[in-house]
């Protein structure tokens, strides 16, 4: 049980990725935590964790300094998208102005193996740019916020797979089709062939929910354009799994109580991907 005298331990977990969801959900029934999780609001329909849950911004490093003193925050877990690196390096520097431990949770990325054919770049522009030399029908799949990037290339066909409908600009030569994973092999096959995809593009944002597109197009013989992701900041350690997470969090925020950490995936995508 925790100390009547001492309210609960307050961590934050900016989420919006199945890990956080799934932290949240372990954290959650722990009498010794309050758990609040921030999501930035940029899918219509989120799936809210467990806990206490904020939408929208912070208003920069500074703003999330001020939410961290004034809702005493106590641990800071930075589960965003792999790719949402603006909020990483805010977090990054608000952490260590307000002295609140920060751990970055984020998933192992995906490792090319035989028969794959990847070309892997370091921005959107770069995917961008290699595309004229690969294909002519693109299976784009990088989320709806990064589609200005393809904007200017106006003699490929894409086929463009986001949770929202994406806005302009974007490509004028394009179809929609508003999914959300998990996907199958069957299903991404099948696609492939439906749509004539010579070329996909994706993020390396890990995990086995969108996966299946890689197996999808190594078997079809079709070359990945695979954008790196951005590095953690420097300084900040770094989980690999909710597991992981809670050894942290148990760490800087002792007592918890030692209930069993269920790692099994909940099978919703994230919405970046």
């Amino acid at each position: 049980m925790p100390d009547a005298a001492r309210p609960p331990r307050h961590v934050l977990i900016l989420g919006g990725t199945t890990e956080a969801r799934r932290l949240a959900a372990t954290l959650a029934p722990e009498p010794a935590l309050r758990v609040t999780t921030s999501l930035a609001g940029r899918v219509a329909a989120p799936r809210l964790p467990d806990g206490e849950v904020r939408i929208g911004g912070f208003g920069g490093p500074e703003g999330l300094t001020r939410w961290l003193r004034e809702h005493a925050v106590d641990a800071l877990i930075d589960a965003t998208h792999p790719f949402a690196g603006t909020i990483s390096f805010s977090a990054a520097r608000a952490a260590a102005t307000a002295h609140v431990p920060l751990l970055a949770l984020r998933r192992p990325g995906w490792v090319p193996g035989p028969g794959d054919d990847w070309h892997q770049v370091t921005s959107l522009d770069e995917a961008a740019a290699a595309l004229p030399a690969l294909g002519s029908r693109i299976f784009l799949t990088t989320g709806r916020m990064g589609l200005a990037h393809f904007a200017h290339l106006t003699d490929p066909w894409f086929l463009v797979r986001s949770v929202d409908a994406p806005e302009p600009p974007y490509p004028p030569r394009m179809e929609v089709l508003l999914d959300r994973g998990p996907f199958t092999v069957e299903g991404e096959r099948a696609l492939l062939r439906a749509h004539r995809i010579d070329v996909l593009v994706t993020k390396d944002s890990g995990a086995a929910a969108t996966a299946a597109k890689l197996t999808a197009a190594r078997e079809a013989g079709i070359p990945v354009v695979v954008v790196r992701r951005p590095p953690v900041p420097d300084g900040v350690p770094v989980a690999a799994n909710p597991a992981e997470a809670v050894k942290w969090i148990r760490a800087v925020t002792a007592p918890l109580s030692a209930r069993p950490i269920h790692t099994e995936p909940i099978g919703f995508p994230d919405p970046l991907d």
